[in-house]
């Protein structure tokens, strides 16, 4: 017996000794929770700073060590609240500079979500303290990586869900994208996760196997990741077809204004008349700023136009249906058409709360009338449509913000053969949103083994590979027509026949076995006498 105790003593000391203790100060633990926040967020587009996708949640992992619930909690707040000040800064460029709203009211909307964001690194520092295995692989490991990725999932879709700043997102260009076709961008997350715990438990102290068990959880998915990072799990179903993505690059502030829509009617019918004649030619969102139901004449002579050059044509565009005369509701909708050998329409289903529906009640719409607030209802589109046929393909549609919505896009395979995402990114102006979301639909193509054409209205219109790569991209902020070419894909990606509830299956069994762990240690704890 004494042997033994003499035993954990040495491995209490050793671990002492290489532990790398918190500072005493709770001010500088905050301010480090705060730093290590607004790094994360340079982890994504633009930036790119990859590996801060792994040191900056092993630094909160590391601050969390030894911290109360309380203090936990809001050590989490302070660094989910900086990741998204720090990383979606931009809401504030659309609702005040392009929504019109005051001042007061943007920075209160903005802080809002941010504060809310907050909340939920809030709740996962307080259950890790509470409930959480205290220290050991078992926390670092297992545990707290399956609650946070439990945590980013719910963020996911809980009311609509914001899943913007994702782990995994930041690994488009690393060896671990090549887990996006087997397990999503959540299960790019979760082996971020486990590696930002092993960096945790070498932090911590971890000695003998145990260190070993966390070199090896560190470096084992990188490895894996450069095996298999050129590897197809999809295939080539037929020739390449030539596309052109039509960028018209009408400022924000200019495009809804009525004195413009023939000026942007110009300008997009004459760079679509450069490019007649190849496969497919695409429109980004509402790119005519006008009802579809008002400039039918202006749609049928682009038709017969294109028709009569072999071409289709994808566009973005908003439509109403419904007669208000005849006492019924009119309805609108944010479209895609495809004009082909017949029309076809995509319906968004996704819809953005408090930009393209309200939810609140009627007394408050009253009141944002009155204030002069711009705001508009959309009407939902089905949840299950089938793929736009255009040019030979099964076009995959997405409007703007739904391609943040992996799993939700699954549903049109394996019948579409290729995806199109069309977007208006204007809003945000020349700040790093546009490029955050061409690197989310980075990873749609990668989840889908899929070819991607995404057409922005001034930017960043792109042709994305089946791997995730950037084939062709058109210059920001011009008026540009963009010619490349796609290669119609068949099969289905491990990711897409299970969506991601692989991954969230076996984070909620890790971590129920972490919480077992956790309360099969307190039962046998010997008591005080």
């Amino acid at each position: 017996m004494p042997s033994v105790t003499a035993e954990s003593a040495v491995a209490t000391a050793a671990r002492a000794r290489y532990a790398l203790a918190r500072p005493a100060s709770a001010l500088a633990r905050a301010l480090l929770a705060l730093a290590a926040g607004a790094l994360l967020a340079a982890a994504f587009a633009p930036l790119n700073l990859w590996p801060l996708a792994v040191l900056a949640p092993a630094l909160l992992m590391w601050l969390w060590q030894g911290a109360t619930p309380r203090e936990a909690a809001r050590l989490g707040f302070w660094f989910s609240f900086a990741t998204f000040a720090a990383g979606t800064y931009w809401l504030y460029t659309s609702i005040h500079g392009f929504g019109g709203a005051p001042v007061w009211l943007a920075l209160v909307l903005m802080l809002g979500l941010v504060c809310i964001m907050g909340l939920y690194h809030a709740g996962l520092g307080y259950a890790a303290a509470r409930w959480l295995p205290a220290d050991g692989n078992m926390r670092w490991l297992v545990a707290l990586p399956a609650a946070w990725l439990l945590m980013e999932w719910w963020r996911g879709w809980f009311l609509s869900g914001f899943s913007w700043l994702s782990l995994g997102y930041s690994q488009t260009d690393t060896w671990l994208a090549a887990f996006a076709p087997l397990a999503g961008v959540y299960g790019i997350s979760a082996l971020l996760l486990v590696c930002a715990g092993a960096v945790t438990a070498l932090a911590c102290g971890a000695s003998g196997r145990a260190r070993l068990v966390a070199l090896a959880a560190l470096l084992v998915p990188w490895a894996a990741g450069a095996a298999l990072y050129r590897h197809s799990w999809t295939q080539p179903s037929g020739a390449a077809v030539s596309v052109a993505i039509v960028q018209g690059a009408i400022p924000q502030d200019e495009k809804w204004l009525a004195s413009n829509h023939e000026t942007t009617q110009r300008i997009y019918r004459t760079l679509t008349e450069q490019v007649l004649g190849n496969a497919l030619i695409v429109w980004p969102e509402s790119a005519s700023a006008d009802i579809a139901n008002d400039i039918v004449p202006y749609i049928n002579s682009l038709y017969r136009e294109a028709r009569a050059h072999g071409s289709a044509i994808v566009m973005g565009v908003l439509r109403a249906e419904g007669d208000p005369e005849e006492g019924g509701t009119l309805r609108y909708y944010n479209s895609v058409l495809a004009l082909d050998k017949e029309g076809n329409w995509y319906d968004k289903h996704h819809l953005v709360p408090f930009a393209e529906f309200f939810p609140v009640p009627h007394f408050v719409r009253t009141w944002m009338r009155l204030m002069n607030l711009p705001y508009s209802d959309f009407t939902r589109g089905a949840a299950d449509q089938p793929p736009l046929p255009a040019a030979h393909l099964q076009l995959g549609t997405t409007v703007c913000y739904e391609d943040a919505y992996g799993s939700s896009m699954l549903g049109v395979l394996p019948r579409a053969d290729a995806l199109v995402n069309v977007t208006n990114d204007a809003w945000f102006g020349h700040s790093s949103a546009r490029y955050q979301h061409l690197q989310i639909a980075r990873m749609r193509a990668l989840e889908e083994g899929r070819y991607m054409v995404r057409a922005a209205n001034d930017g960043i219109s792109a042709v994305i590979g089946p791997h995730g790569e950037v084939i062709a991209r058109a210059q920001e902020f011009r008026p540009v027509a963009l010619v490349s070419s796609i290669v119609p894909h068949a099969g289905r990606t491990p990711y897409t026949r299970v969506g991601n509830w692989l991954v969230v299956s076996l984070a909620t069994l890790a971590l129920a076995y972490g919480l077992w762990v956790r309360n099969d240690m307190r039962l046998r704890r010997p008591q005080g006498r």
